[in-house]
């Protein structure tokens, strides 16, 4: 294994099945006047992982846009508790309990790690906020020396933190994560993965997009391929990491560069 790509052991355990379930029912999605999601369904239970891999310009983040109430799906249904949230606002999806962490660690800049962790507790009482933010920091105790520092003078690690307590402040029952480990060092990753798991643990479900298979599949119990706007693969995480071919094939792209799979998958939950 290259020394360089950091690795999710140990392996979670699988959790005792629940019926809380946020179901992707055949989602499309357009950007630009071009369908860049195509009748994707997935399923994404509490207190597991579920992995979403796939090349990039696979569709991916849009899909997550669309979970988070920033693009309005075309069609097909984002389903919790009986209620469709596609095509809420941002404002009500995370009401009902849908946190979205979006790709490139967004953060209003020039305020403070405490600003921003207030701005995202503005729907909560001021009990249900103060109980957010202590668990935030629970989590992430290196933000607490830097609650009066602003965003934009954070390390990188630093800001991915503080973009995971600001969606965890609010207690989510759900949590997309769109590039957990993009851009950052192996440490940081490994100081990350502790935090997914720990809060799969205690009940949350996550639908999570990583650049490194072996993260995702080291973390994940179910996983998704997506390529080309489609699913093209749904089953166990340990399917894939037994057989390792089903992911090169789909990050083929038609003869063009592949994406991050060519090390070793770890083993994982069954």
């Amino acid at each position: 294994m290259s020394p360089t790509e950091p690795t999710a052991s140990p392996e979670p355990s699988v959790p005792e099945p629940t019926a809380a379930v946020l179901s992707l029912d055949g989602l499309s999605v357009e950007r630009g006047g071009r369908l860049v999601v195509r009748e994707v369904s997935i399923e994404i239970a509490a207190g597991e992982v579920t992995a979403l891999l796939g090349p990039n310009g696979a569709g991916k983040s849009s899909l997550v846009l669309a979970v988070a109430g920033v693009l309005k799906p075309r069609a097909g249904s984002v389903m919790l508790d009986g209620h469709d949230l596609a095509g809420r606002r941002p404002e009500k999806i995370r009401k009902a309990g849908v946190a979205v962490v979006p790709e490139g660690r967004r953060l209003l800049t020039e305020l403070t790690v405490e600003d921003n962790l207030r701005v995202a507790t503005y729907a909560l009482s001021n009990e249900q906020a103060e109980a957010g933010r202590k668990r935030a920091l629970e989590l992430f105790p290196e933000l607490q020396k830097l609650l009066d520092s602003p965003a934009r003078a954070l390390s990188g690690g630093e800001q991915q933190m503080l973009v995971l307590a600001q969606a965890l402040v609010s207690a989510p029952r759900f949590v997309c994560i769109d590039e957990l480990s993009l851009g950052l060092a192996p440490v940081i990753v490994q100081r990350l993965i502790p935090v997914i798991r720990e809060i799969t643990e205690a009940g949350t479900g996550v639908l999570l997009i990583e650049q490194f298979a072996t993260i995702a599949l080291g973390l994940a119990h179910r996983a998704y391929i997506m390529e080309g706007g489609r699913i093209q693969f749904s089953g166990l995480a340990s399917e894939l990491r037994e057989k390792p071919e089903l992911l090169q094939t789909a990050y083929l792209l038609h003869g063009r560069e592949r994406a991050v799979i060519s090390e070793p998958v770890l083993p994982g939950p069954t």
